[in-house]
């Protein structure tokens, strides 16, 4: 660089302050169905607290209209919102219309218990993460939604949240990731209390789909957020009947088989979806979309099932991007009835404007950056046929959430910091402060660790480094941060020397100079953990990802379900 003084005076001298399963019920939960015992997989699910019909069990509304009256006003065009099995997409004219979309609308509050998990702090372009909540609802209170599947002995008993998916925007909008939850999964549920109810189920160690009974959706979102570390933005439910009108409203979604498929009720095994198709590509719509969904014997297994589920997903995310729906304003409105109806949302995107605006969000990602995977998972040592978060890779899958990290290698790494690169100075010119920030909820902090990674640096020639003794927040991951892009470079210096991924430089107005956080994933060694490294694509073997871009096809598990 043209100057000769040291760099790091003044303001860049380092600051002193401190800083079973996914799937709808495929009537599994027959109390006479072999297999559906306590030692089954899908067996007794019933929650430790009496089930009734409480809020959760219904649906706001008398029905459902189907307006059209208002396609011959004026239309304003606004996109589609794919999440899971809907889309938020719509089209509005005229007040009373607009005035009866947002009434077809049922919403509940945000959060139901404590949760330790933070929202993202915004990148250098002022941009936040968006995480979205998408949960399948096997409610069976309403009549239509019993006839689509499921036993009566469920009528009057509150839904359990059988699909859950958490979908996941990142901060510059040019990807998505989605992450699945099998609905077995042994979770620590937090103390949630129903608002309306008046009534507040304590914390407990359960199957996450049961949070849904356990004070509603706001329940499941702070399971989430305590077991992911990653703040949620907002949820989004829908039931049986919904996903039905969605399809309906949609026109139909590609699916492919490899050979005839028949889900259907055996001698060795009760339930099936129904789902009857002949190998090849069909386009799949209404009921047929919701067998699809469900079923889960003729695939082999829940994991497959919530492969199946995925590809749905991804092949309707092409579709809409084929069918340029936004230019008819006739499918526009039946879209923006069926979705305001079919869906029930957390209370502050609780209208068509800001469904709309959610749905925006969402419109420019391409398929090819949209990525579906499931958590990895392994049996529960108490029952094996329980799951639990897999060591390691699940945790990995986290990670890369809270640090909005790409699941897909389809774009340009470190494209939303374009603009002219600071080349770094001599190492022994860069002022660079150390905080030790290695405590976490289960450990305290190690003791002289920001003092130990400051005789790393000054070891390998940065003299300016200085041990920062102010009390410094807990980090979960080590960063590198700077204030302006000037000493970007200097920063990215830092980090390489030690090992420390370009992604965990960042910049942020809470710092004065170069500062280095050693966080709880560093409690050790003089380089930074290859292990935690985080790069773009780079998802676990276990969480079985899929690109949207990819058409795949199912495979029969079993010739008993192939005719």
């Amino acid at each position: 660089m043209a100057e000769t003084r040291v760099r790091g005076e003044d303001r860049r001298r380092g600051s002193a302050g401190g800083a079973a399963d996914l799937g709808w019920d495929d009537s599994l939960y027959e109390a006479d169905g072999p297999g559906d015992g306590p030692a089954g997989r899908h067996g007794d699910d019933s929650p430790t607290e009496p089930r009734d019909g409480g809020r959760h069990g219904g649906r706001r509304g008398n029905g459902r209209r189907r307006g059209r009256g208002g396609r011959r006003r004026r239309v304003l065009r606004w996109t589609a919102l794919i999440l899971a099995f809907l889309i938020v997409g719509a089209g509005a004219a005229g007040y009373l219309y607009y005035q009866h979309l947002n009434d077809n609308i049922d919403t509940d509050a945000r959060a139901g218990g404590k949760s330790n998990a933070k929202k993202a702090k915004p990148n250098a372009a002022g941009q936040t993460p968006l995480n979205i909540l998408v949960l399948g609802s096997d409610d069976r209170n309403d009549p239509r939604n019993l006839k689509l599947g499921g036993s009566k002995e469920n009528v009057g008993q509150k839904p359990r949240a059988d699909v859950q998916m958490l979908l996941h925007l990142s901060a510059d909008r040019k990807s998505a990731s989605m992450v699945s939850i099998p609905r077995d999964t042994m979770v620590n549920i937090p103390e949630c209390r129903d608002a309306e109810e008046g009534t507040t189920y304590p914390a407990t160690y359960g199957m996450i789909n049961s949070t849904l009974q356990r004070g509603g959706p706001g329940c499941t979102l702070s399971t989430w957020e305590n077991l992911t570390g990653v703040y949620i933005d907002h949820w989004i439910v829908i039931d049986f009947i919904g996903v039905v009108e969605m399809a309906d409203a949609i026109g139909g979604v590609d699916v492919c088989v490899e050979e005839n498929v028949w889900d259907r009720s055996t001698a060795a095994q009760r339930g099936g979806s129904g789902l009857k198709l002949e190998a090849g590509t069909h386009p799949v719509k209404g009921e047929q979309a919701l067998q699809w969904l469900r079923t889960r014997h003729a695939w082999g297994s829940d994991q497959m099932r919530a492969k199946a589920q995925q590809m749905y997903i991804n092949s309707m995310m092409r579709e809409l991007q084929e069918q340029n729906i936004f230019t008819d304003s006739g499918e526009l409105m039946d879209l923006a009835e069926a979705a305001t109806n079919a869906l029930k949302v957390s209370e502050e995107i609780g209208s068509v404007a800001k469904l709309a605006g959610l749905a925006m969000e969402m419109k420019e990602i391409p398929i090819n950056r949209i990525t579906t995977t499931t958590m990895p998972n392994d049996p529960w040592p108490q029952d094996p046929n329980r799951l639990i978060p897999r060591a390691g890779d699940a945790d990995k899958l986290w990670a890369m959430l809270q640090d909005d990290v790409p699941f897909d290698r389809n774009g340009t790494k470190g494209e939303q910091d374009s603009g002219p690169k600071d080349e770094a100075a001599p190492d022994g010119q860069i002022a660079v402060q150390v905080r030790n920030g290695t405590a976490s909820q289960t450990l305290a902090a190690v003791q002289g660790r920001a003092g130990a990674i400051q005789q790393v640096l000054a070891g390998q020639g940065f003299a300016l480094a200085a041990k920062d003794g102010a009390a410094t927040k807990p980090a979960k991951r080590t960063v590198v941060q700077y204030p302006s892009a000037d000493l970007k470079g200097d920063a990215l210096r830092v980090a390489e020397s030690l090992g420390i991924p370009a992604s965990s430089v960042k910049k942020s107005a809470d710092v004065n100079g170069v500062t280095l956080t050693v966080g709880a994933d560093w409690r050790e060694g003089d380089a930074y953990p290859k292990e935690n490294v985080l790069e773009e694509g780079d998802l676990p073997e276990s969480a079985g990802a899929q690109n949207g871009e990819e058409k795949n096809c199912m495979k029969v598990a079993e010739d008993i379900y192939t005719w």
